[in-house]
């Protein structure tokens, strides 16, 4: 499990270092890519080969949907290795979609993490936590 946040600064050629702890998982190298809302995402190349498996066997969603998916994960993703000094550059079409500019927040988000502007997280966080208990409390009504 990828776990913490963190506030790390983005140096003048666009690269962030991740956190020591993370530099392990991302080793064999990683994939950036467009998140649902305004971040990056950041994949394990074996966690991504899982999701584009996944969705090359789909069979539910239609043809024109995984398309279109394909496009939105796929056209935007970059495939990275970690530099001598841990860092990873982010590339100019993620970082704006993410409004990341000095400095970002990478949020450890199960199998993967999250790069955020300061100020898209601080609103995602309030939004996250108005929901948490009631989201958690909707699956313990499941069981």
């Amino acid at each position: 499990m990828l776990l913490g946040e963190y506030e790390y600064k983005v140096d003048n050629k666009g690269r962030l270092p991740l956190p020591p702890k993370f530099r392990q998982e991302f080793s064999n190298g990683l994939v950036l890519t467009r998140g649902l809302e305004p971040c990056i995402v950041v994949y394990t190349k074996e966690r991504f080969k899982k999701i584009a498996d996944q969705l090359a066997t789909n069979q539910i969603v239609a043809r024109s949907k995984t398309r279109r998916l394909n496009r939105f994960l796929f056209g935007s993703a970059y495939d990275l290795t970690l530099d001598g000094q841990g860092r990873i550059a982010l590339p100019p079409s993620l970082r704006n979609h993410a409004q990341i500019k000095d400095v970002a927040i990478i949020v450890g988000a199960n199998e993967s993490i999250e790069l955020w502007s300061p100020e898209l997280w601080n609103k995602e966080w309030a939004a996250a936590e108005g929901q948490a208990w009631p989201t958690i409390e909707s699956f313990e009504g499941q069981q």
